[in-house]
This record gives structure tokens, C-alpha cells and sequence, in this order.
């Protein structure tokens, strides 16, 4: 693969267990939203995602749907359970998150799983020549502390690049040609991993190169049979 200058890669079943993120990150989240809340509202930043959150509670109201109210901190913190047990890929729950796992990882209550092909991949890739590139619907702030505290230490002094849906949605190709443009390489030249087909079709259609991760208890994914499968990045 030759003519790879740089690899974007998804973090949930591709990077990273998604038991992981749903049972320990989300779990984590959901007990200490209202200890932070209480802790840091003053914060600009948590006002900024409170107001976030609350733009898109309206559009949620606007689909027909019936999201707790917005009127406390407890009614607040309701909102945030509310959406991270639909999954939601909400900008404002995602930034929230991110900074209430800050708080985890610094007092090491919190540490990241990654595959172990993972760490070796990076440190080839990057002997390659190869710039790596993160595209996640959790935050920029979650993704460097992520990758920051592994269980195969501190990877982020190998990555390059990252993004979150503030460049975008993982679903639609002028994400990945923004992305392209910020990582300074042909569209051509970037390979996307991803283990969900609607990504890795968007990605694709923007131009780049794609790959299917298959990991341990992905979700079996229609039309996979378009895309090359990888079952570990000893295979890149």
C-alpha cells in the first residue's frame, strides 16, 4: 500500500471494544453527569454544551419526540441519561462527556482499551511515513484522552490528527473531503477504517480508500461484501 500517506481511523469497534465504550464509558458518564454538573455549571465551557444541548433538544421536539425538560440541573442531567441511552451521536452530549471522562482518567478510575495489534500498528505506520487520523462522534477532548491513557500507554504522541462532528457527520462525504483538506493529502492518498458501512460508503464516495474492521462483537453490517474486511491491523 504504497501509495498511502495517511490512515483515518474510527474508534469504536475499530480501535477500541464497543463493550468498552457502552459498559465502561457510558456507564461512567451516566453516574457522575450530576456530580459534575453540580461541580463545574459555572464553567463557560459546560454552559456553552448546556446550550447545545438544549438547541438540540428542540429539534428533538420538532421530530415528535418527548426528551426530559431543560429546567435544572437534575432536570438537565436526566436529559444527558435520556441520550446516552438511545446512543444518541449528539454534538452537545458528546463535548459534556468528554469532560466528565477528564476527570476519570485523571484520577485513573479510568483507563482505555485497545486492541492489541493497535500499539504496534501505530509505531509501523508511523515508521512508514504514514500521518494517522481519528474520526469519532465522541469529542476531540474524549478521543486525546483516550488515546492518551490505553492499557498499552500513552498513544496519542502518535497521532496526527482528530476530528469529531463538529468537521461534520461520519455519514456524509464532505466530512471526510473537509477532513482530507485539514490532514494536507490527496483524497486518494488516506485510507479510512471503519467498522460501519454508511461511513465507510461516505468516505468512499468523498474519494479515499476504505477498509471494514471486524472485530469481536461488532454488529454484522449489510452490503459488507463491497469493502476489503480486516481482521486485525497486522493486515495494513
Amino acid at each position: 500500500m504504497s501509495e498511502i500517506g495517511a490512515i483515518l481511523l474510527d474508534i469504536e469497534g475499530t480501535t477500541t471494544p464497543i463493550a468498552f465504550v457502552h459498559e465502561v464509558l457510558f456507564s461512567y458518564a451516566r453516574e457522575h453527569v450530576r456530580e459534575f454538573l453540580e461541580n463545574n455549571v459555572s464553567s463557560e465551557a459546560v454552559l456553552e454544551d448546556i446550550a447545545l444541548l438544549s438547541q438540540e433538544r428542540v429539534a428533538e421536539l420538532m421530530r415528535g419526540e418527548d426528551p426530559p425538560p431543560l429546567s435544572d440541573l437534575q432536570s438537565i442531567a436526566s436529559y444527558v441519561e435520556w441520550l446516552i441511552e438511545r446512543d444518541r451521536k449528539s454534538t452537545g452530549l458528546k463535548s459534556l462527556q468528554g469532560k466528565i471522562w477528564r476527570q476519570g482518567y485523571t484520577d485513573g478510575s479510568l483507563r482505555a482499551q485497545v486492541y492489541a495489534d493497535v500499539a504496534p500498528a501505530f509505531e509501523r505506520w508511523k515508521k512508514q511515513g504514514w500521518s494517522i487520523g481519528i474520526f469519532s462522534s465522541g469529542s476531540v477532548l474524549a478521543q486525546k484522552l483516550l488515546f492518551a491513557h490505553t492499557d498499552a500507554g500513552d498513544l496519542s504522541r502518535l497521532i496526527d490528527h482528530y476530528f469529531d462532528t463538529n468537521v461534520g457527520k461520519k455519514g456524509e462525504a464532505e466530512s471526510y473531503r473537509l477532513i482530507t483538506a485539514s490532514m494536507k493529502v490527496k483524497t486518494e492518498e488516506v485510507l479510512f477504517v471503519s467498522d460501519v458501512v454508511v461511513e465507510l460508503e461516505a468516505a468512499r464516495e468523498a474519494g479515499m480508500k476504505t477498509m471494514l474492521s471486524i472485530r469481536p462483537g461488532n454488529p454484522v453490517q449489510e452490503r459488507a461484501a463491497e469493502f476489503k474486511a480486516i481482521e486485525s491491523f497486522e493486515e495494513i
